[in-house]
């Protein structure tokens, strides 16, 4: 099977693509098309066995919001359409609205199946959303909430299939090194430190923690914490807060150091307001370690409360530091959640069962077309 995969995923969304690809590519041709967003490297590049990526030449070579990147979206249509015709595609999946459009642009005439994921649906704008959910062959949801935030949108439910994030189930294990630490307990928290993103949550609960140690891993490098914004605002919370000595911020850790970083705490604590991959939860199960995770997004499927993980609603500080404070002082229940989580992590989420899944939705939909 040729499978395209459009998309204009940055960061850590375009690295779970490419692991995505990598996995179907062990069996069938994979091809990746994205604008390029760096002047670095060239046009076309194997990153792994059957899967090539492909940049294509289409407006300023950086990073651009959706709204930015519309007026080119024609440029990379066109590049997509002239490709195609070439070399047909048997199955197209898009990621994002703007690049379904692109895709839906290119593909024109050609009877191939489209496929389309929206990443967080009602984010963009919603009559396009609406149109290109209801055009694709597929809709392809990450979570159980967010196929109901489609169907809310109008798409058929007929149309969605959910096939959620991956893991990496060989680097993130129960069995590694870990960080250094010293006596404290240990919660960890990994992401970005706006306070949507939960880490201002866990710090207004740490004064309910004594001699509990939290480190968020996450913002500029080390280097920038000090004139970050977000960092000076969670330092100031934790100073006013009386636990300015038990925050540490770590900047933007380095992807190989994440594993081990994670198996040195007693808990991660995951708690944003909106989780559409959940994927540091994903990567702390994956690593045994206990999760406290925001009852929101894909967090309803990967954690089942009380058996491989706890969960409790986003912007809850009092409630969180419950949690943790009896998950802490129960080492049984730490490791049982632990191994729970692990040999969930392992035969749900692995890349091997996703891409599996994501097989099956393209092959459903080719006697359709054929």
């Amino acid at each position: 099977m040729n499978i395209a995969i459009v998309t204009s995923a940055t960061g850590s969304q375009r690295r779970h693509i490419l692991a995505a690809a990598r996995e179907l590519g062990h069996s069938h041709q994979v091809t990746i098309y994205s604008r390029r967003i760096s002047a670095e490297g060239g046009a076309r590049s194997r990153p792994a066995a059957g899967v090539v990526v492909e940049q294509i030449e289409a407006g300023p070579a950086r990073d651009l919001s959706s709204d930015d990147v519309l007026p080119y979206l024609g440029d990379v249509s066109r590049y997509l359409s002239k490709r195609w015709a070439r070399e047909r595609p048997d199955v197209i999946h898009a990621h994002s609205w703007t690049a379904g459009l692109a895709a839906a642009a290119g593909a024109d005439g050609l009877g191939v199946p489209v496929t389309q994921t929206l990443q967080v649906p009602g984010h963009g704008p919603m009559k396009v959303e609406r149109a290109l959910g209801r055009r694709a062959a597929a809709v392809i949801a990450g979570s159980g909430d967010e196929e109901a935030a489609l169907i809310r949108l109008g798409v058929p439910r007929e149309h969605i299939a959910v096939v959620p994030q991956g893991v990496d189930v060989t680097r993130f294990t129960r069995h590694g090194a870990a960080a250094s630490r010293g006596k404290r307990q240990r919660l960890l928290h990994v992401g970005p430190l706006t306070p949507d993103r939960g880490a201002h949550t866990v710090v207004r609960a740490l004064p309910a923690l004594p001699g509990v140690e939290l480190l968020v891993a996450g913002g500029p490098q080390a280097a920038g914490l000090a004139n970050d914004r977000e960092a000076r605002r969670l330092r100031a919370l934790a100073s006013q807060l009386g636990v300015g000595d038990r925050v540490r911020l770590l900047g933007q850790v380095p992807r190989a150091s994440v594993p081990k970083l994670m198996r040195s705490a007693d808990a991660v604590v995951t708690v944003p307001r909106e989780a559409p991959s959940g994927i540091v939860a994903l990567e702390a199960m994956a690593c045994g370690v206990p999760v406290i995770a925001s009852a929101v997004g894909a967090h309803l499927d990967s954690v089942v409360d009380g058996v491989t993980g706890l969960l409790v609603p986003p912007d809850r500080p009092a409630r969180t530091a419950h949690l943790a404070r009896d998950l802490l002082a129960d080492t049984t229940l730490r490791t049982a959640l632990g191994y729970a989580a692990a040999d969930r992590a392992r035969s749900r989420y692995s890349w091997e069962r996703i891409g599996q899944e994501l097989l099956r939705v393209y092959e459903e939909v080719l006697p359709v077309h054929a």
